[in-house]
């Protein structure tokens, strides 16, 4: 067992936390303000600001609006919409109302829709368009629980469908009448009450709604405030769906410290906007770092020449560099004045990427490629991984900028305690452990201990630091049919390292007497290789199906076997001649591979390896 060694300091922090997201949210206005907390773009792309004083007005009209239209305390109030300023203020109004939100991502089909707002006896949804109001109405006369339908950028018909600034005018007339209303509701949210219902997206079956506490996320926030790696004067670049709970611990984070948060969830605009908001940390999954990787890898390699060369040979001092910094050695002077060109010609332009002022990226949400982990850190770019599930308020562990090591994903939070059972199953107790899924006793029973013990379904080792190293998923671990376990995660994260092409990789093997795989590959990646090998102007499709590519490939697996046991090894492949996506079902929101769904779509092919 381990529980992570904590200061008085950063004991007291996470003990006197505040006592609901409402009383934190108003806390922080308090204190900064006249300070910027908001940046958003509009839709000519110029970029706005909000400060702490003007947030809390709009958020104290809007919450209560929510009041004036019936909500009580802890019922749902949805949102379905992606991430920008308007998710923030509503979500800040809904627990200031003393409601609970229940988030729905916009790529949830209508079915699912109202699953989850049925389930979740949600009375009010904020819908971002009309896109998301046409799923509610084509399912209307099956949610009779909804009460109003708030559209954020689109048609309101006055009636059932009211508009953003419908509900702030009500508001705002509402407390002209009842001037402490909200005062008074936030005075009445308890740490125990219920501030979130998110609901698991799932590989197979029916989501789960995961119930979360007030005092689950305000002990997240306190968290990051004990660990000092944040203060008010950093800039956050926020794009992760806030349906996630990734996105929500950032917004607590913000709340509990103060910094300002510039907002856009527009995925293919991250990096135009990283250049724009030059912010000094971000949250990420893994497939974005994959990504800038793949390019950054993709771009030098298809130029060739001098610059390969030069990069090449940056790389290879980068590496030794991060090696010798990171195991304490002493770095020669020879190291230090090569490390100080190789900066200047290679790395301070992978760091202009990112805008220029990024002290740290904090990446979580799946499991990171240490090889990919190890690459941006050779070219000075941190990437702290962490870990968590929705059902633990998102975060439990998590690396520092003063004490990290990668492949890791870190030390648990201060005031909490983690263990690795007798099956190697990863197990976590603490403030931030979900109530139980809403409406599923039976799961909630099976998932947590009497005493408060959560088992996470992951696999891991804690060293003697108490760094928690994940080993592998126990639905995902298989056992080839001549008895040897695989972990497919390991063999997929080592590959990524390998391959700045590859966007996907699915490695399969159940009962079977050898391991295969399915490969996608990533589309700017392939269009930069294509520009390079004589195959410029070709469809994506002709590219990854070509003889030149698929032996690019095998090579690859053929580096990716040297590096894993024989058991473990890759036979047979197939390159896909399409990436997998949220809309085809095959990735979740939050951009992990739904494992079942892409083998049963592919199992002609996979049964075909093994004919």
């Amino acid at each position: 067992m381990t529980a992570t060694l904590v200061t008085p300091d950063q004991l007291a922090a996470v003990n006197n936390r505040a006592r609901s997201l409402g009383a934190m949210f108003y806390s922080r206005v308090a204190k900064s303000g006249s300070r910027e907390a908001y940046r958003y773009p509009d839709e000519n792309e110029v970029w706005h600001s909000l400060t702490w004083d003007e947030t809390a007005a709009r958020v104290t009209d809007l919450a209560a609006g929510l009041v004036s239209l019936g909500i009580k305390p802890e019922e749902r109030v949805a949102i379905a919409s992606g991430t920008r300023l308007e998710w923030i203020l509503a979500d800040l109004a809904i627990v200031a109302a003393g409601a609970a939100t229940t988030t729905v991502y916009p790529s949830t089909m209508a079915d699912d829709v109202s699953y989850i707002l049925a389930d979740s006896d949600s009375r009010i949804v904020f819908a971002e368009d009309d896109e998301q109001v046409a799923k509610l109405r084509d399912k209307h006369s099956e949610l009779p629980s909804i009460t109003k339908v708030v559209v954020i950028e689109g048609t309101a018909d006055g009636d059932w469908v009211i508009s953003f600034d419908d509900l702030e005018a009500m508001g705002a007339k509402y407390l002209a009448e009842h001037p402490k209303v909200i005062e008074e509701r936030v005075a009445a949210s308890a740490p125990e009450s219920l501030a979130t219902l998110i609901y698991t997206s799932g590989t197979t079956g029916r989501p789960k709604g995961v119930r979360l506490s007030h005092d689950g996320w305000t002990y997240e926030g306190a968290v990051m405030t004990a660990a000092d790696i944040l203060t008010e004067d950093d800039l956050q670049f926020l794009w992760l769906p806030m349906a996630h709970s990734f996105g929500k611990v950032l917004l607590c984070t913000q709340l509990e410290i103060g910094f300002a948060t510039a907002i856009d969830g527009r995925v293919p605009k991250i990096v135009d906007n990283l250049a724009i908001v030059k912010p000094t940390f971000m949250g990420a999954a893994p497939r974005i770092f994959e990504k800038a990787y793949g390019r950054i890898v993709g771009m030098t390699e298809a130029e060739g020449g001098a610059k390969l060369k030069i990069f090449k040979w940056a790389e290879g001092v980068g590496l030794a560099h991060s090696r010798a910094e990171r195991s304490g050695k002493r770095i020669s002077p020879v190291l230090k004045a090569q490390f100080a060109v190789a900066d200047k010609l290679v790395f301070s332009k992978v760091r202009e990427r990112f805008g220029g002022r990024v002290r740290f990226f904090i990446s979580g949400a799946a499991a990171l490629s240490p090889d990919i982990a190890e690459w941006f850190h050779a070219a000075g770019v941190l990437i702290l991984e962490g870990y968590g599930l929705t059902e633990t308020s998102a975060g439990a562990f998590v690396n520092s900028p003063d004490n990290f090591k990668l492949g890791s994903v870190g030390t648990a939070f201060p005031g909490s305690e983690a263990k690795i059972a007798e099956d190697g199953e990863v197990l976590i107790k603490g403030p931030h452990i979900m109530q139980g899924y809403h409406n599923l006793d039976a799961e909630s029973a099976s998932s947590l201990t009497k005493d408060g013990w959560l088992h996470t379904g992951d696999e891991g080792r804690i060293d003697e630091d108490g760094f928690l190293f994940i080993t592998g998923r126990k639905k995902e671990l298989f056992k080839t049919s001549g008895g040897k376990y695989v972990a497919p995660p390991h063999i997929e994260g080592t590959f990524k390292g390998i391959s700045s092409l590859t966007s996907q990789i699915v490695v399969h093997g159940n009962e079977r007497n050898f391991c295969s795989a399915l490969i996608t590959l990533d589309p700017d990646a392939v269009t930069e290789w294509a520009g390079a090998n004589g195959m410029a102007g070709k469809s994506y499709k002709e590219v990854v199906s070509s003889p030149e590519m698929n032996a690019v490939i095998a090579g690859q697996i053929e580096e990716l076997n040297s590096k894993i046991n024989r058991w473990e090894t890759i036979k047979k492949f197939k390159i896909l001649d399409h990436d997998l996506s949220i809309e085809s079902g095959e990735l979740t929101p939050s951009m992990k591979v739904k494992r079942k769904v892409v083998e049963e779509n592919y199992r002609d092919v996979l049964d075909g390896f093994y004919a």
